[in-house]
């Protein structure tokens, strides 16, 4: 782990590689895990605004668990999570040319919200959770991106690059810049 500003970042974040590889993995972090996707207070608020923007895009069934009982819960931990279809799949997940992707992204693409998605979803797979005073950014490694971890690997991209977009969306661009100038000196080691 390195000390950043405010945060705790793991190595793996510098020394791992990393390009998602949806035509191998299908979309499979929209369907696995023990629970939704983990939300944000105030995503949840942006949701509630945006969310008939979001339903022409979402499932039939997952429009029924929707009315059925709304597109957020608190899993085991306590925590805000996306509701799930059969203990499954998050209830924006849609399937499109054989894969796995977000009814809230297709949405943004679409011009029709300007929220991207949840922002654990736009970092995975990196995780923030709070340390004391920190905020730990750790890579999730997980048997479902393999294929990505071969792609990142075969392109040579550090997991921090590849995630760049969504760290600068979660810590800021000064943060990111900070950070890629830590792992150039790491690299030179």
């Amino acid at each position: 782990m390195l000390l950043h500003e405010n945060t705790l970042v793991s190595l793996d974040l510098l020394e791992k590689e990393f390009v998602c590889n949806i035509s191998a993995c299908k979309g499979a972090c929209c369907i696995e895990g023990d629970s939704g996707a983990p939300l944000e207070l105030s995503e949840i608020d942006t949701i509630i605004e945006q969310i008939e923007n979001i339903k022409p895009f979402m499932e039939d069934a997952a429009l029924k668990l929707l009315e059925q009982k709304g597109f957020y819960e608190k899993d085991s931990d306590g925590d805000l999570v996306t509701n799930c279809l059969n203990g499954k799949e998050c209830i924006f997940a849609i399937t499109e040319n054989g894969a796995y992707r977000c009814a809230i992204e297709k949405a943004n693409d679409a011009g029709k919200i300007d929220f991207k998605k949840p922002i654990s979803c736009h970092l995975y797979p990196v995780r923030v959770s709070k340390t004391g005073d920190y905020d730990a950014v750790n890579f999730s490694k997980w048997d479902i991106c393999s294929p990505a971890c071969e792609l990142g690997a075969s392109l040579k991209v550090p997991v921090y690059k590849f995630l760049k977009d969504s760290l600068i969306r979660k810590f800021g661009q000064e943060w990111y810049n900070g950070l890629d100038e830590i792992a150039k000196e790491y690299a030179m080691r």
